[in-house]
């Protein structure tokens, strides 16, 4: 069982799920079905969402590897509460600014990426202790 990564892959799901939500209000409302028709808010709301997918699935199987490999749970619940904080950080300053630069949107792709370097580490040395 990997039950913290299950933790936090659910909450993550839920980010997912409202940030699909959000492009799918401007489609019914614009009326467009495919693309984005060159319409400003729909482009930010794709891209905010498209990078929630590209960045969280590799952090999640990070994640359950890293459990799996007996890491210490107060680090993988600092690994989970990080990612979880900084997708929100990233989603919400990316919105906010209409894919401008913002503090959020620097934040949050930085600390998503020390989380991932960072479980990429673990596993290495969890992995090669066992070698």
């Amino acid at each position: 069982m990997l039950p913290i990564t299950a933790l936090y892959a659910s909450l993550l799901a839920a980010l997912v799920m409202v940030l699909a939500a959000l492009v799918v209000a401007i489609r019914k409302g614009a009326k467009i079905g495919l693309g984005d028709a060159g319409n400003q808010a729909l482009q930010v709301r794709i891209r905010a969402h498209a990078n929630a997918l590209e960045n969280i699935p590799l952090a999640l199987i990070l994640l359950a590897l890293a459990e799996l490999n007996g890491l210490s749970p107060i680090l993988l619940h600092l690994a989970g509460l990080s990612l979880l904080v900084a997708r929100i950080a990233h989603a919400y300053g990316f919105l906010a600014t209409q894919g401008q630069y913002s503090r959020g949107r620097f934040f949050g792709t930085l600390a998503t990426w020390l989380v991932i370097l960072g479980l990429a580490l673990a596993n290495f040395l969890l992995a090669m202790s066992h070698v």
